[in-house]
């Protein structure tokens, strides 16, 4: 029986083993010599396709997986200094749960930052700006979100300041290593206050604790102060950029290890109770 199936020009084209392109067609004929036209046609097109599929798998990752973020503000230091690149887990909390001690970046939750909008870096710039946030290398949105440390989890009552000064949470006094205070200053919060933490919510501070507009100071926004677990971004885990500063990002689990894990109470008073400055 005679084969009439038509024949595909680029069927065994190439040898699977070798990854070369065969010398000869189906029927045996010697196949001419690309052009140059066409081996480059032939790169551009590989090219493109790699580029096409890194950027898919980081476009991936961005969205699920990991973030970068720049720091803004002094509000973090010493931990986080200006214009430091960190990298954000987005795993957390909707899979891994928020720990104290975690550093989060969030979402306004609303009134937290001045409205302003994001100066333009230019046709150019802004291009560069959102090639890079396919990857997750940029952030264009960077100025839509805070960064600040867990100090109180749902159903945590967090108060300051004992008589030593020291914050303490679930009426256990915690002694915070990461916090940075004014030469002459012990106390750990320079305004006096006590909270119940509401169900998925979050009580954050900022470790410069005489420099940070955190929960402390926007009682009187819409959320009362609190961060809602739907707000939260994810958690910072590693200082990225500049290089010499390059590091991990501690949640100092032992500094929190004796704080009591409680229940969420419905019928507890929330309202934050904060001293005036």
């Amino acid at each position: 029986m005679t084969d009439t199936s038509p024949i595909d020009p680029h069927e065994g084209s190439y040898d699977l083993v070798s990854g070369r392109r065969r010398e000869t067609d189906r029927k045996g004929n010697k196949r001419p010599p690309r052009t140059p036209m066409q081996s480059f046609l032939l790169f551009v097109r590989d090219v493109v396709v790699i580029l096409a599929i890194a950027i898919a798998i980081s476009f991936v990752v961005k969205t699920f997986l990991i973030r970068s973020f720049f720091i803004p503000s002094a509000s973090m230091e010493q931990t986080l200094m200006i214009d430091d690149r960190v990298v954000v887990n987005e795993l957390v909390p909707d899979v891994v749960p928020v720990q104290h001690g975690d550093i989060i970046v969030f979402k306004d939750p609303g009134g937290w930052l001045p409205g302003a909008t994001p100066a333009s870096k230019g046709p150019i710039g802004d291009s560069v700006d959102w090639l890079l946030s396919l990857v997750g290398l940029a952030s264009p949105d960077n100025n839509e979100h805070l960064i600040k440390r867990v100090i109180g989890l749902p159903g945590d009552t967090v108060a300051c300041c004992n008589a030593q000064g020291m914050l303490s949470i679930n009426g256990v006094a915690v002694k915070e290593p990461y916090i940075t205070l004014p030469e002459g200053q012990t106390r750990a919060s320079a305004v006096d206050f006590k909270v119940t933490v509401p169900a998925n919510s979050l009580w954050v501070m900022g470790d410069n604790r005489y420099n940070s507009a955190d929960s402390r100071f926007n009682v009187d926004k819409p959320g009362h102060g609190f961060v809602t677990m739907n707000d939260v971004v994810g958690r910072a885990f590693v200082i990225t950029w500049p290089v010499a500063r390059w590091s991990w990002l501690s949640n100092y689990s032992d500094t929190f290890a004796d704080v009591p894990r409680v229940a969420v109470n419905p019928a507890a008073n929330t309202t934050p109770s904060v001293a005036a400055r």
